[in-house]
């Protein structure tokens, strides 16, 4: 059983523009005076990798707390593109139809139009993955968020993919349990050859 590192690290990644950016500051440190070292973190829920919540888009939309545990475990399929817009039309020719967890490898490069979310909808996925920072251009509206959310949907946004190829995994990729919130960070792994798992494909 092989374990892959799919999280971004924090600190060092790069920023949703307009975000702020992470920083982590020791507030006490091992010395005569004192005999452990702490540290607190200032960072935007999106920064780095990251579940994305309802209620990121929808005013009444769940918070990360809210979202089914179940939905962050389980097998997935990893996708590989480099199509700049990924469409409709591009899902019902390309992407699984065997999976409810789908992550797309682009390079950061792929973006999502509406008519995919709801072409991912009617394959019944309950969680999109990708390694873009998010799953569309910082000059859209929000629609396809809205598509996404509205059809129960979860995204995890600016995932690690280059060690990964196209196939087939085992995804766990849990967020901070922190009520109210619309996003959470997340520890992102994919397990591959996984022999634990059995039953139908949930």
């Amino acid at each position: 059983m092989k374990i892959i590192d799919i999280t971004r690290e924090i600190l060092s990644c790069p920023v949703y523009p307009g975000d702020p950016v992470a920083n982590l500051e020791r507030v006490k440190s091992i010395d005569s005076e004192c005999q452990y070292n702490l540290s607190e973190i200032r960072m935007c829920l999106h920064n780095g990798t990251h579940i994305d919540a309802p209620l990121h888009f929808l005013p009444d939309g769940e918070d990360i707390t809210e979202i089914p545990h179940e939905v962050f475990f389980g097998p997935c399929v990893v996708v590989e593109t480099d199509t700049p817009v990924i469409t409709g039309a591009f899902v019902e020719e390309y992407f699984p139809r065997n999976s409810k967890r789908i992550l797309v490898k682009s390079n950061g490069v792929s973006y999502f139009h509406e008519s995919a979310a709801s072409a991912l909808a009617d394959i019944g996925i309950t969680l999109l993955g990708t390694d873009g920072m998010t799953v569309e251009p910082e000059e859209s509206d929000g629609r396809s968020h809205r598509t996404f959310m509205m059809n129960n949907i979860t995204l995890l946004e600016n995932l690690d993919l280059s060690n990964v190829k196209s196939g087939d995994y085992f995804l766990s990729a849990a967020p901070l349990k922190i009520s109210g919130a619309e996003a959470g960070p997340v520890r992102a792994f994919l397990v591959s050859d996984f022999i634990f798992w059995s039953g139908d494909n949930k």
